[in-house]
């Protein structure tokens, strides 16, 4: 395993206002330094910014609209929207619509994944999100579930304290945000790795990511992701595998990976997700 130390550790590091994509891993600081979301602010464009809030996930979606709403309020953001979104059909409503094509920012809260996609999956609400961002034109956010609907293989669930087996993950098909990768939050915190390795075992064309709490994975449009935030980001690359017994097991088996790479990056590393290589710190 490549521990991937950052000279950055600790210091805030430069903001752009480029756009990006921020993978969120969950339990991002909301009161303090609340690093990842000024960064998400910034990016939308600061005091310019129109974002729009999609507490979708959520259980409680009115209180988690506005919790994030005051933050960006705070921050000083021109215009906010609370895009509640209960039924599939507000996924064709021409104000949200309407709404998605002029903002600046678009952030998704946490709560259930399955809930986020059942809601918003093949809807021009999300065709739209998905098309500007792709572009360049908007900047785009999820936290927790809303960071676990990024790839086009989702994981819906599973349990963690096992040796990596089938059975250990339930995957379905997320919002195809970023397809290269799987995603998985809250991820050293609640002991998810050998989840992550059997979602990658089932789909080894995909990159495995695993994102801490209160830990961003930012990735922008020429394929880099940059690390910021208090943990880490586990790398899963199944890229030179060359056995494993996947296929022949039963699902409550052990699964058997043979050189399954591994690289841990932290604060201020920044990573080519299409090469697959770190990239130096003055590079």
């Amino acid at each position: 395993m490549l521990q991937l130390e950052s000279q950055l550790h600790g210091t805030r590091m430069p903001q752009s206002t480029k756009t990006a994509i921020l993978v969120i891993g969950g339990a991002e600081d909301k009161v303090h330094g609340r690093e990842i979301l000024h960064n998400f602010f910034c990016r939308a464009g600061s005091d310019e910014a129109r974002i729009a809030i999609i507490p979708s996930a959520s259980r409680e979606p009115v209180l988690s609209g506005e919790r994030y709403q005051n933050i960006f309020e705070d921050m000083g953001a021109k215009e906010i929207k609370v895009l509640d979104i209960r039924e599939r059909e507000q996924g064709s409503d021409p104000y949200f619509q309407e709404y998605i094509e002029n903002c600046t920012g678009v952030f998704m809260t946490g709560g259930d994944q399955l809930r986020l996609c059942g809601l918003l999956a093949d809807t021009p609400l999300m065709a739209k999100v998905r098309q500007r961002a792709h572009l360049g034109e908007v900047t785009l956010a999820g936290t927790s579930a809303g960071a676990a609907v990024m790839g086009h293989h989702m994981i819906a669930g599973g349990g963690s304290g096992e040796s990596p087996n089938r059975s250990l993950v339930d995957m379905t098909m997320g919002l195809g945000l970023i397809p290269e990768v799987i995603v998985d939050q809250h991820f050293h915190n609640r002991n998810r790795m050998a989840r992550l390795i059997s979602a990658v075992a089932e789909h080894p064309e995909r990159l495995g990511m695993g994102i801490d709490e209160d830990t961003c994975a930012m990735f922008e449009r020429d394929g880099v992701l940059q690390v910021i935030g208090k943990g880490s980001v586990t790398i899963v690359d199944p890229g030179e595998i060359c056995y494993t017994n996947y296929t022949e097991v039963n699902a409550n088996e052990p699964i058997s990976i043979h050189n399954l790479r591994v690289h841990i990056l932290s604060h201020g590393n920044r990573y080519h997700l299409h090469k697959r290589t770190l990239i130096p710190q003055d590079g």
